[in-house]
């Protein structure tokens, strides 16, 4: 006892001192930001802050804007978003020598002197990843990550890391060490996750280009959440290095750009789809920005469907699916039914179980000498108990599958076979929804989103809820997301009549998550086939335009 009351005593101390390293940081921002306003009380901040990325990029190129007029302007709105969210952990002070140094480079990069945010699981050398986890404190990063050399190479300057929630594993954002991040439109909201710090830092405006992660949802929640745009690309179609997570994934993680509308994506993507990115990681396929696609005025052939058949929509979210496929077909556009089947399957078979195919052995690992679990105590129980109480509660559970969300604990692998054969059916689940697209001649699909943004503390009871975004990681599609409309009165009203299509407590849960909404956005997804990135922003340009 004696020694694990010392332990723990060692570990909180470890947090103090990351809050107090969080602490220093916001006062570093702020007396950098005093400082230049008293140097230059003349610079109009509201001004550069309203400039969008493409015409911001173009100033800062051509020299009609100050470096350091654009700079100090998004560290003093990030300090303000900070002050009221909680989303920054960390400022990182070498982006003001690289501001000094910016000047001397020769020819400017596509995001010459951009300020960037980049999220806590992305490496920063000298910076911690910490993923939530007090065992990862005090381990800072070797190196860059490809994902920050390449965007130094172009002149961006990332700033500020954000935060995250514990392991990843969840649409909301909060930790021990940091605690909960809020969502800069409603405070009682969650800002999504697992990109939470991202998503409202630039929901609030303190960042113009962020960066942030995707494994089920993790860049699109925050997105939708916190009404702004973000891509999530094909798995391999940008690279990282992160903090390592704790298994080997049927289920594709990806990294992508979040930022305010869909031009700024489209020029972030044709920054880092360059030859840097393609020699510093040779698995990255050299597959330089498709401008002809993205600019193409053709009519599109659009796929849609306004529910996934798991997951009841909310009302705002059928409506926002149903009156962006009006506006689409008013334009010029076909829109085609396209029906989802066995989603249930794809969700527990395919991604809770591929995920936690051990049993949650490995899952399990990374909350060893950890002060808090962070709502996961059921999960983490059990991945401690033995296989055959697993194998029982694998019984129990079977005919209730739609009803366990912990599928992937208690139905482990129990020979190397089952795991091939769990790569053969998604494989083959990915084939077969391809030939559904290519027998209907779709170009892209219009799908709906989650939102509007849950209240804090129902993201992580109800996981259940990501079938909308976890689809796309497993058959491994481009994905992006784009607000479109805000809850209504006539929405609520209609939301008190929702029962969810199994009526049980999950259902019961989301209605109440959702309540009190009026007035926060509603986003839908845009989905491609794999390495179209270049079409489904355009698709999503499209939908942003009208």
């Amino acid at each position: 006892l004696l020694l694990r009351w010392r332990r723990r005593r060692g570990l909180w101390r470890k947090v103090m001192k990351a809050q107090q390293r969080q602490e220093r940081s916001l006062v570093q921002m702020e007396t950098a930001v005093l400082r230049f306003r008293e140097q230059h009380p003349s610079v109009n901040m509201v001004s550069i802050l309203s400039l969008p990325l493409p015409e911001l990029s173009k100033k800062l190129r051509d020299g009609s804007l100050p470096l350091e007029h654009v700079f100090y302007a998004y560290v003093g709105k990030a300090l303000q978003i900070a002050t009221e969210t909680n989303c920054i952990t960390e400022y990182l002070q070498e982006s003001e020598t690289q501001l000094r140094k910016a000047k001397l480079t020769g020819k400017p990069g596509l995001l010459y002197g951009v300020p960037v945010s980049i999220k806590d699981s992305i490496n920063c050398q000298g910076h911690d990843s910490t993923l939530g986890f007090i065992n990862n404190l005090d381990k800072p990063a070797a190196e860059d990550s490809v994902l920050v050399q390449v965007l130094r190479r172009q002149g961006a300057i990332p700033f500020v890391k954000t935060n995250v929630p514990q392991s990843l594993l969840s649409y909301d954002c909060k930790n021990l060490i940091f605690g909960q991040t809020f969502n800069p439109l409603l405070y009682t909201r969650s800002p999504g996750g697992s990109s939470g710090g991202e998503g409202a830092l630039i929901g609030g405006g303190g960042s113009i280009l962020g960066f942030g992660t995707d494994v089920g949802g993790s860049l699109r929640f925050p997105a939708a959440f916190c009404g702004i745009c973000a891509l999530k690309p094909t798995g391999n179609r940008l690279r990282y290095s992160m903090n390592a997570l704790f298994w080997s994934l049927p289920v594709v993680a990806a990294v992508g750009p979040m930022a305010k509308d869909v031009d700024s994506l489209a020029l972030c993507m044709r920054a880092l789809l360059c030859e840097d990115m393609f020699s510093l990681d040779s698995t990255v396929p050299p597959l330089p920005f498709n401008e002809e696609v993205y600019s193409s005025t053709q009519p599109l052939r659009i796929g849609y469907y306004e529910t996934d058949f798991f997951t009841m929509p909310s009302p705002a979210m059928r409506r926002a699916v149903r009156e962006m496929k009006q506006l689409l077909e008013d334009a010029g556009h076909t829109l085609v039914p396209f029906e989802l089947t066995n989603v249930d399957h794809m969700i527990f078979n395919f991604c809770v179980k591929g995920m936690f195919g051990d049993g949650g052995a490995s899952f399990l690992k990374k909350f060893e000498g950890e002060l808090e679990k962070s709502g996961k105590g059921l999960f983490l129980w059990l991945g401690m108990s033995p296989n055959w109480l697993k194998t029982v509660l694998s019984w129990i559970a079977k005919p209730f599958h739609l009803l366990v969300p912990f599928i992937g604990f208690v139905s482990f692998f129990s020979t190397a076979g089952e795991v091939w054969s769990l790569h053969h059916e998604i494989e083959e689940f990915c084939h077969q929804f391809i030939a559904q697209w290519k027998t209907l001649n779709l170009d892209v699909m219009l799908c709906p989103m989650l939102g509007p943004a849950l209240s804090i503390g129902y993201p992580e009871k109800l996981s259940v809820a990501v079938s909308y975004t976890m689809i796309y990681n497993a058959l491994d599609f481009p994905a992006g997301v784009v607000p479109v409309t805000m809850v209504t009165d006539e929405d609520e009203e209609e939301l008190k009549g929702y029962q969810g299509y199994f009526r049980d407590w999950w259902d019961r849960t989301l209605a109440k998550a959702f309540r009190g909404s009026a007035g926060l956005p509603v986003a839908v997804q845009c989905v491609a086939l794999p390495w179209q990135e270049e079409l489904c922003l355009r698709f999503m340009k499209e939908v942003e335009m009208l």
